[in-house]
């Protein structure tokens, strides 16, 4: 398998579930993976860029304008990774996505990364059901993103219902079905 294949950018946003994305990460790295993070601002208010550092082993991006190089690292990353997950995925961000949004790193990042794209969307049930997500999870589904999840459960804020992000273990499988 090649560096690049096994090199995955991995998107962090500002969900609850975004200390799932650490144990993701950290079990990616475990499996042989090359992990590069990028974090929404929105998600360096639940976990820190240290956390992700320690794990990855990989600078972390979190903004467009703190580049130590004088190239824009969020494009030099898509030159190097072979895919895309974004696990926790906000409404925001598949928002962003379906309609070509590049306001940080993360997104801006997104749109220049022309290989596989997993989302592992976690968010309250009610906004998971919204017309306006569900109208955006078809139009990237039709474009060839995949989704893993979300399940249906307890979410952070005690509703039950679908939106939870699925577990570790299944988006660890999906990732190794699209390298």
């Amino acid at each position: 398998m090649s560096d690049h294949k096994k090199s995955v950018a991995l998107g962090i946003t500002g969900c609850i579930a975004a200390y799932k994305g650490a144990d993701l990460c950290s079990r990616m790295v475990q499996n042989g993976y090359n992990v590069h993070v990028l974090m929404t601002e929105s998600a360096t208010k639940l976990v820190t860029e240290q956390t992700f550092l320690t794990l990855s082993r990989n600078p972390v991006i979190t903004s467009l304008w703190n580049s130590p190089e004088w190239r824009p690292e969020h494009v030099a990353l898509s030159d190097q990774a072979g895919l895309l997950v974004v696990a926790p995925c906000t409404a925001n961000f598949i928002a962003k996505l379906a309609h070509g949004i590049a306001d940080d790193a993360l997104s801006t990042f997104a749109i220049t990364h022309d290989g596989p794209v997993l989302l592992a969307p976690g968010m309250n049930p009610k906004m998971w059901r919204n017309p306006a997500v569900q109208d955006n999870v078809k139009l990237l589904k039709k474009r060839g993103v995949h989704f893993a999840g979300p399940a249906a459960g307890r979410v952070a804020c005690g509703t039950d219902g679908v939106g939870r992000m699925i577990e570790v273990e299944e988006i660890l499988k999906q990732i190794a079905k699209l390298i």
